[in-house]
């Protein structure tokens, strides 16, 4: 439609000077100290919401970090649209491997360095400036409301309680989420699902206190040695994981659906130039596509102990630790895979140490119908801009919410994320390109067109 082009046009500059605004803000949920920084997030986000058209914009506070609410209902009879989003984001560290302050906004050949650029502030930012646009154009024909979170990086721990004491105001017929990646500007796709999550920490305890490791060494067991070789045996040769009965609920991805898969252009060569290795890794008989879509996996996210400082200090730790995260796929429950990972620590734990393992947080794998109205909305309007149609693919993140807001609220979620792969999410420069900022406010408003039409 020409007037949201000709809006977008004359107000993109002041679109991204916005964006630069709300990414100065260091919204990290996982570190107490910034509390503050939390509050103020929440309120920029409110005000942008009623800045661009929204009749409602409430924070609720919740025992963590507030929650921000906003609804604008153009007509009754129009469908509704619940879009959900996250201002929080992962801690910058290590800050050191920076090539500019993560809170600091840098423009670097079209691209915005910061942290939360792609997850997910610019993505959901893109919803307000596409609101706006259909607000200032009189051409709304949906009503929108929104869920913008604090918390969805550690979990989302607090956004069940929410939901189940607001379903009648967060009734709607769909929920659009743009938390995810396309393949590339040339090849657009859609994520049609992601994988659940089990996330816990592992404590293993050798002896009382530190020791000197040419006294004891030798004769005591080494936490980290020990740790180590039990992280090792959780994949066997093939990097199939080995604990028992991980595999028992996944469902295997039939041929067809895997000949879909391999259409998605893929250049194994760049993959590894991309990101500096010699060669890939992971389960043997599955591609790497197939590696970070449709199979589960376990990852060692951290690990330390002993002495890490600068210079030398021969030291035997009294203690080690490890932070581990498995991805699921659709059947796998995130409540038994947990339990089965913990119970299998505490297992195999030789009896010269001692192990305490729990749980952090989980979530559920999910997937969209691509045969849905609400697929095939986003699929339209994403053609409609990219001039080609969307390739469905698998992604390999997590949304922890996804299942829980289909469970209480009834709702499909449709996926229509704009970042991509390469975006740095959770690592140091992430980045978000601004042609793509602005793809997403130029498509979203065709979404909410197409899925107004009778299905």
């Amino acid at each position: 439609m020409n007037a949201w082009k000709e809006f977008q046009e004359a107000n993109k500059d002041r679109f991204l000077q916005e964006l630069l605004d709300l990414l100065r803000i260091p919204s990290v949920s996982a570190k107490s100290e910034h509390n503050h920084d939390m509050q103020a997030c929440a309120k920029a986000v409110a005000k942008s919401l009623t800045d661009a058209g929204a009749q409602v914009a409430t924070i609720y506070e919740t025992e963590g970090h507030p929650i921000v609410y906003g609804a604008i209902i153009v007509d009754p009879s129009f469908p509704t649209v619940l879009v959900y989003g996250h201002y929080d984001v992962q801690p910058a560290d290590p800050l050191e491997l920076w090539k500019s302050g993560p809170f600091d906004p840098t423009i670097i050949d079209g691209k915005i360095f910061a942290r939360g650029a792609c997850d997910d502030k610019g993505q959901f930012y893109m919803h307000v400036k596409a609101l706006e646009m259909m607000t200032k154009t009189n051409t709304m024909c949906t009503n929108i409301k929104f869920v913008i979170e604090g918390e969805e990086e550690i979990g989302s721990p607090n956004l069940a309680t929410f939901v189940k004491a607001n379903k009648d105001l967060l009734k709607a017929d769909v929920i659009l989420i743009s938390d995810t990646a396309m393949i590339s500007m040339d090849t657009p796709s859609i994520d049609i699902g992601v994988r659940g999550l089990s996330y816990i920490e592992i404590e293993v305890t050798g002896p009382n206190r530190d020791l000197h490791s040419g006294v004891y060494g030798g004769a005591v067991a080494n936490p980290i040695t020990i740790l180590s070789k039990m992280i090792a045996a959780c994949h066997d040769e093939n990097n199939h994981i080995t604990i028992p009965g991980f595999y028992d609920d996944v469902i295997e991805s039939t041929d067809a659906e895997r000949s879909k898969m391999a259409e998605a252009p893929f250049d194994l060569s760049e993959f590894k130039q991309d990101l500096g290795i010699a060669n890939v890794w992971g389960e043997k008989g599955y591609s790497t596509n197939e590696r970070t879509g449709i199979r589960p996996t376990l990852e060692v996210n951290g690990i330390w102990g002993g002495y890490t400082g600068e210079g030398a200090k021969t030291v035997l730790p009294s203690k080690a630790f490890a932070k581990i995260s498995c991805r699921l796929v659709p059947n796998q429950s995130s409540t038994v895979i947990t339990e089965k990972v913990l119970n299998y620590f505490k297992s195999i734990a030789p009896d010269n140490v001692t192990v305490a393992a729990f749980e952090h947080h989980g979530g559920e794998p999910y997937i969209t119908p691509i045969d849905s109205h609400e697929y095939q909305s986003a699929a339209k309007a994403i053609a409609t801009t990219f001039g080609k149609d969307p390739i469905p693919v698998r992604g390999g993140g997590s949304i922890p919410i996804c299942s829980l807001f289909e469970q209480e609220l009834g709702l499909k979620i449709v996926f229509m994320g704009f970042g991509l792969d390469s975006d740095n999410l959770h690592s140091p420069n992430e980045k978000y390109d601004i042609v793509n900022f602005y793809k997403g406010i130029e498509t979203i408003p065709y979404f909410h067109q197409f899925f107004a039409e009778k299905k």
